[in-house]
């Protein structure tokens, strides 16, 4: 049986550029690169695997089918917002608290849409 998502893939028209944004941005580490294909790693160990693009993307909205974010949780919601401002991120939101959960959405360089978030009480 399943017992867990081992990664996400992203596809880049750059992966090298991209998985250095979520190296500098994000902390995450690079644990392969192929040069076509990139695997980063968060600290907790979830990994994103950035991929070359064939084609153009289709515009997708924060609600329209599909994948339409990557949740990444934090312990410490405003000290990971500030750093994350000092790397001029695009906001898609302001950021929010409601009943003990701190969220903002953000994209990285190719307009994926990120999701910050801290839980007072974890889901599950």
């Amino acid at each position: 049986m399943v017992t867990g998502i081992e990664h996400t893939a992203i596809a880049s028209p750059d992966p090298q550029k991209l998985a250095q944004w979520y190296v500098e941005t994000l902390g995450f580490v690079i644990n392969y690169n192929s040069g076509k294909t990139v695997f980063v790693k968060a600290p907790n160990g979830t990994m994103l695997e950035i991929i070359t693009s064939e084609g153009e993307a289709a515009p997708a909205g924060m609600k329209t089918p599909g994948l339409r974010h990557l949740a990444l949780t934090v312990a410490d919601f405003d000290a990971a917002l500030a750093k994350i401002r000092e790397k001029n991120v695009h906001f898609l939101t302001e950021p929010a608290d409601a009943k003990g959960v701190k969220t903002v959405f953000f994209t990285d360089p190719d307009g994926n849409i990120l999701h910050l978030i801290q839980r007072e009480t974890p889901l599950g």
